[in-house]
């Protein structure tokens, strides 16, 4: 799947960035962003190190510390159900179960059309939402499956007329 982003993109990130190591979180970002599978592969992962010259342990430290990156590809829509007590408490547990339904997948999943994949999240401070997720920076709360489907297809709808 590296193949979506060719390595001159990932040079022309690097370079629009600032090729400093003090720039390496705004660089993964840009190059996850731009991959189309929402991801950084390790050969791009590779190419950040050799470029900022550091080791590619430190590369990875912050693709494997921050829950916004991952290394494997995922889906279009990233859906993150939080897992903190207080939404443990709230039921996020029915959550998860609505958007499995929904989906026709497992957590740690991406939909055979690879638009959604489901993965859990610590906190991000709308305890008062609970249960919540959050899909890109929008926040969804007091959940129901009603809700749950209803946000499912306005991101199915929202996707179809993109193309």
């Amino acid at each position: 799947m590296s193949g979506e982003l060719k390595k001159e993109q990932v040079l022309a990130i690097i370079k629009n960035k600032g090729n400093a190591k003090e720039k390496l979180l705004s660089i993964l970002l840009a190059i996850q962003e731009a991959s189309g599978w929402n991801y950084v592969d390790k050969e791009w992962a590779k190419l950040v190190a050799t470029e900022l010259e550091i080791p590619l342990t430190k590369v990875y430290d912050v693709l494997t510390f921050y829950a916004m990156f991952s290394t494997e590809p995922r889906g279009k829509y990233v859906i993150e159900i939080c897992k903190s007590a207080p939404c443990h408490v709230a039921k996020a547990d029915s959550a998860v179960q609505m958007f499995t339904e929904e989906l026709g997948i497992k957590m740690g999943e991406t939909t055979a059309n690879n638009l959604f994949t489901l993965q859990y999240t610590s906190c991000f401070g709308a305890c008062d939402l609970a249960p919540v997720v959050k899909i890109g920076e929008k926040v969804y709360g007091h959940l129901t499956r009603e809700k749950v489907a209803e946000i499912i297809k306005t991101y199915r709808e929202g996707s179809r007329c993109l193309k």
